[in-house]
């Protein structure tokens, strides 16, 4: 700046005072002094208005760095051009100034103009014309202009809290990429570099800088663990880590970041107790660390959250006794602490908590304890679960809680009469199966008006069952009413016994089935006919062009995909509210009913709901592209994302499982910021320097574009090579081309299938080889290097019951498998309802061993070992000899390798993708893996080959059945009707192996090596006549097998040999097996 100021006063001090003598030659103008004067006097009001504009622009850097308005960059884009149009203005003038000098000016003895020219710059050195002469001044003018074009270019790069940026950085360098999704934060600035996840704040700050207000990655395949380091994020906001791999344990540096609001990490590997820090949290509303591995005690710091509404901690091993210190939140909503490992007793103090709707304590033990009377106080209760806690006592009396809709205390050991009071009208599900209950079923039950399952089965109920339950209650729609009262000693039905369609009564295991056939339409299994999804669709569905899809009003539009899932639904029959939950979520997202479609939706564990929703764009006439645009794609995006929809009490709390960008919104994004700075004054700043702004601009961003171009050419280099020089032995690499034509460009109607990783397409290869071709759809994809990595892993397992492998395609954002064709499908295919024809014992039991030894070779011979995780009945494949074929295994089911020392150890801890009803419960309370995890699977597919019925069929766990069935000598009883003829005494045989796969215990199971050897034995003596397709009845109680024609065949006499090892699975204890 003193540069400018002296250089000014120089300027205007000096004037012409020539020591020659000095005439004026004749010119075609006549020069005169006065004139040379005026143009001198032009110079130094030029240098001026330079002067008071370089003045300018350090003012309005100063107040717009103090109101923290660094948030735009057309700002700096517009100060940047201030300060060289302040320098450009001097050195322009200057140029005229030189100029006019040349015309009017000349000395006595003649000389040329351009020498005139030379005498002047040697007198008066400061004129800064680019290409002549500089003086010392003007040189310095120059320095401070470059330095502050720099100081502006660097703002434009940097505005972010440098703390917060190294926080970031860490955080990077503890995380562990292979999928690249946080390449963007390698460059530039969090803030306005559009760095993943990351987003600013948009408010005025005193310290002039942004501060990081979210940091949300979701769902990323991110592994490693998090930085300590993430606690200088001061002013984060929303803590966002859900459904990755992350592991290691919570930072207790959380508990610095004041101003936190969601704390959402579920869905991970944590490990390690919790931290005392997060209880110093002021402004907590959501604290989710749900399915992660994360042990200890309730810290009793957390007491002190007293605007949290959400403690969801559900799925873990935390344990010891939960503090009654919790009772001192006064906002909390929803406690959800199932499936841990909590001891001691229940906190009666919980009646205390005014804000009170969900308290969830399924699946831990709380020691023969009661349930505390005071239950009954909590008037904003709406779902009471404690569901297998090992309680004892009678139930309370909860008629006094209006809103309660969801009642479960199944699977404990409670004792005496039900209580005769009504319950709230609002009661949709009670659930007090599997207790010690007697006395009588009361009138209660009847006439309330939302119920749709009473389950009260596996008790010592008598009397009779009352038929007001069905009489004084009206269904309509798909509404439907579930009563279960299955194995009690119930003995005749009072009244009607004329069941509306939409009822089901199940009285199996009851005396009034044993001692009369009057009952027998209530004595049997029902049938499942659950729907799975809605549709709405009323019109003639039509062709539209992908991504286009066919929507409820009857046109062609590019949807977004949306998994959600309620996570303590307070129903039992989702569809009787689906049309309220599409009301409740599109008013949420101020959408019309007609955006939303449930695709799809299933119940999980928990019991939990996951559905599929696709929302589609409000119809406009007159517009060719029915799309969202891209601030409504944000918006809807960040109603999910930032749980700004508002709770319901029936639907419970909800999360965000994955948001799909499809095209054409697969290149949009979030901003990372916004300004506060008002139109005018951003109108004022630009319309003031236009044409330097338009220049800079430009120059900018080709510089910018040349780099990026080189880092892109570069990079596409480096993709190719390392394509080429990737060659996997065994296995054919495709062209997207091939398969595309393989499957008439993957149309719906080659489409045989689909499940989580993608589609599955039959397809026709140029030499005629029938092929199975896996799609892996958007959110499955991986990393090539992972991807491959899975492929030549899969080259490697060849076994007779294993589905082979053929070949692969990565290219054009396309992962597909190719799998050898399996033309009878599925094994649950053929178990079903629906099947046409049905399996002999036989083929059962040889399916049965083919499975067995596919997962054998897994366990024990696959390089590296292989537990898979998801057996079950739809991944036992069967080609046209009705050959077992075991798939769906691969990278993800990796089986322990040795430390560093050498050591093996036996098992996985990692988050599941098994299957409900298939799953080793031993999981649910070690989160660990092993091959005996497998041989538990295995057990149930045995069950479901025996009984030909889905592992959970209509809330009931078919092991439990079938134990119940085997103790008490029915066997036939859970034995699939459609199999005509069987040798009893091998039934038997086969279903105490399953039982016994199917212990509790992983110790008490057989390895798989044993199950093989016991299911060869079985085939080995298996009646000749058998194998022939001789028919077969049921035996007698004694064992004999009776033949339905007269046979010259003999039956073989069953022996074991000596040396097999599980040969003593046939005999002994048969386990009791409680469900979880």
């Amino acid at each position: 700046m003193m540069a400018f100021v002296i250089n000014y006063t120089c300027n205007s001090t000096l004037h012409w005072r020539p020591s020659q003598n000095f005439t004026f030659t004749t010119l075609p103008i006549t020069c005169s002094f006065s004139r040379i004067r005026y143009a001198y006097n032009l110079q130094s009001f030029c240098i001026l208005a330079s002067v008071l504009c370089v003045l300018y622009g350090m003012f309005c850097t100063w107040i717009y760095a103090y109101m923290g308005l660094f948030l735009k960059r057309v700002f700096y884009f517009s100060l940047i051009p201030i300060w060289a149009f302040g320098f450009g203005l001097r050195w322009v003038f200057e140029c005229i100034v030189m100029n006019v000098s040349n015309c009017f000016c000349c000395y006595q003895d003649q000389k040329s103009t351009l020498l005139c020219s030379r005498e002047i710059f040697k007198r008066f050195g400061k004129f800064c014309v680019p290409g002549m002469y500089l003086s010392k001044s003007c040189r310095w003018e120059l320095v401070l202009c470059l330095w502050f074009c720099c100081y502006f270019l660097l703002a434009l790069g940097q505005v972010t809290d440098p703390t917060e940026v190294e926080a970031l950085r860490s955080i990077k360098r503890s995380l562990i990429d292979i999928n690249g999704n946080l390449s963007s934060w390698n460059h530039g600035d969090p803030c306005t570099s559009n760095w993943t996840g990351v987003m600013c704040s948009n408010t005025t700050l005193v310290d002039g800088w942004l501060h990081v207000q979210l940091l949300q990655l979701l769902k990323l395949n991110l592994s490693g663990t998090i930085a300590p380091e993430i606690g200088r994020l001061s002013y984060l906001e929303i803590l966002d880590f859900m459904w990755n791999n992350i592991s290691g344990s919570i930072p207790k540096e959380i508990g610095n970041i004041r101003t936190l609001k969601l704390l959402l990490l579920n869905g991970n590997q944590l490990t390690g107790n919790l931290p005392e820090e997060l209880g110093h949290l002021p402004v907590l509303d959501r604290l989710q660390i749900d399915e992660n591995n994360i042990t200890g005690p309730i810290p009793l710091s957390f007491a002190n959250l007293k605007n949290t509404k959400h403690f969801h901690m559900n799925n873990n091993s935390l344990g010891g006794q939960i503090p009654s210190q919790l009772s001192q939140l006064g906002s909390l909503i929803h406690l959800l602490l199932d499936n841990n490992n909590f001891t001691g007793y229940l906190p009666s103090e919980f009646s205390e908590m005014p804000s009170l709707k969900i308290l969830q304590l399924d699946n831990n033990n709380f020691g023969g304890n009661s349930i505390p009377n005071s239950y009954a106080n909590m008037s904003k209760l709406v779902k009471l679960s404690l569901r297998n806690c090992s309680l004892q006592g009678p139930i309370p009396d909860l008629s006094r809680i209006p809103h309660l809709s969801y009642l479960d205390l199944s699977f404990n050991q409670l004792n005496g009469s039900i209580p005769t009071n009504k319950l709230s009208e609002n009661i949709t599900s009670i659930y007090l199966s599997n207790n010690k209950l007697n006395g009588t079923i009361p009138s209660n039950f009847s006439g309330l008006p939302r119920l749709q399952k009473l389950s009260i089965a596996n008790n010592s109920l008598s009397g009779n069952v009352p038929s007001t339950l069905w009489q004084d209650r009206t269904l309509n729609g798909t509404e439907q009413l579930i009563l279960d009262m299955q194995n009690n000693q119930l003995t005749n039905i009072s009244g009607t016994t004329n069941l509306p369609p939409n009822v089901t009564l199940l009285l199996e295991g009851n005396l009034l089935c044993k001692n009369s056939n009057t009952f027998a339409q209530f004595c049997g299994s029902e049938s499942d006919n659950g729907m799975n999804g809605n549709s709405n669709v009323s019109c003639l569905r039509q062709a539209c062009p992908p991504p286009y899809e066919y929507t409820v009003e009857c046109f062609c539009a590019a949807p977004l995909i949306v998994h959600y899932r309620l996570k303590s639904p307070g129903f039992s029959d989702f569809r009787a509210y689906v049309r309220a939950f599409e009301s409740f979520l599109t008013d949420g997202l101020n959408v019309h009913v007609n955006q939303l479609f449930i695709k799809s939706f299933e119940w999980e564990e928990g019991p939990r709901l996951r559905m599929n929703l696709k929302l589609f764009p409000e119809y406009v006439e007159n517009t060719s592209s029915h799309a969202f645009n891209t601030s409504e794609v944000n918006r809807i995006q960040n109603l999910f994302r930032q749980w700004d929809i508002r709770d319901s009490d029936i639907f419970g709390p909800y999360e965000l499982l994955d948001f799909i960008l499809l095209d054409p919104y697969r290149n949009m994004f979030t901003p990372s910021s916004s300004s506060g700075i008002s139109k005018g004054a951003l109108a004022g700043i630009v319309l003031g320097a236009i044409a330097c702004a338009v220049t800079l601009s430009a120059i900018v961003a080709i510089l910018i574009l040349r780099i990026r171009l080189r880092d892109y050419r570069t990079l596409s280099r480096q993709r190719n090579v390392s394509r080429i020089s990737v060659k996997i032995d065994g296995v054919r690499s495709f062209d997207y081309e091939e398969l595309a034509l393989a499957t008439n460009h993957f149309s719906d109607s080659n489409q045989i299938g689909q499940g989580g990783y993608g589609k599955v397409y039959k397809g026709h290869l140029p030499d005629g080889t029938v092929v199975a071709i896996k799609r892996a759809q958007e959110g499955s994809l991986q990393g090539e290097r992972e991807f491959l990595t899975e492929i030549q892993l899969l080259s490697r397992l060849h076994h007779r019951n294993l589905v082979s492998l053929i070949g692969y395609c990565d290219e054009e954002g396309e992962q597909m498998l190719v799998y050898e064709y399996m033309p009878n499908g599925t094994l649950r295919d053929h178990l079903s309802a629906y099947s046409k024809e049905s399996l002999s014992f036989s083929m059962r039991l040889r399916i049965a061993l083919g499975s067995a030894k596919g997962l054998l070779y897994l366990h024990t011979e696959a390089n590296p070992p292989i537990f898979h995780r998801d057996v079950k009945a739809s991944n036992i494949l069967l080609d046209s000899k009705f050959t077992a074929k075991v798939a769906d295994f691969g990278l993800s089911r990796l089986a322990p390798v040795p430390d560093i020392e050498g050591n093996v150890p036996g098992y996985v801890s990692t988050v599941v993708k098994g299957t409900p009803g298939y799953l080793d419960p031993e999981y649910f309370l070690t989160h660990k893996l092993t091959d005996k995890s497998d041989v538990y699977s295995l057990g149930v597919v045995f069950l479901e080959l025996v009984t030909g019925r889905p592992p959970i069929f209509h809330g009931e766990n078919i092991i439990r059945q079938v134990n119940v069935a085997y103790q008490s000598d029915g066997i036939s009883s859970v034995v699939d009707k459609r199999v005509a003829s069987y040798p009893s005494d091998y039934v038997e045989k086969f279903l105490t192996l399953a039982l016994k796969c199917c212990k509790d215990a992983p110790d008490e199971r057989p390895k798989m090596a044993e199950v093989a050897r016991e299911l060869e034995n079985l085939c080995s003596m298996l009646p000749e006549s058998d194998t022939k397709g001789a028919e077969y009845v049921a035996s007698d109680s004694s064992g004999t097998i009776f033949s339905s024609q007269p046979s010259s065949s003999t039956i073989k006499t069953p022996f074991i040999s000596g040396d097999v090892s599980g040969s003593d699975l046939v005999s002994g204890d048969i386990p009791t097996i409680r469900p979880r």
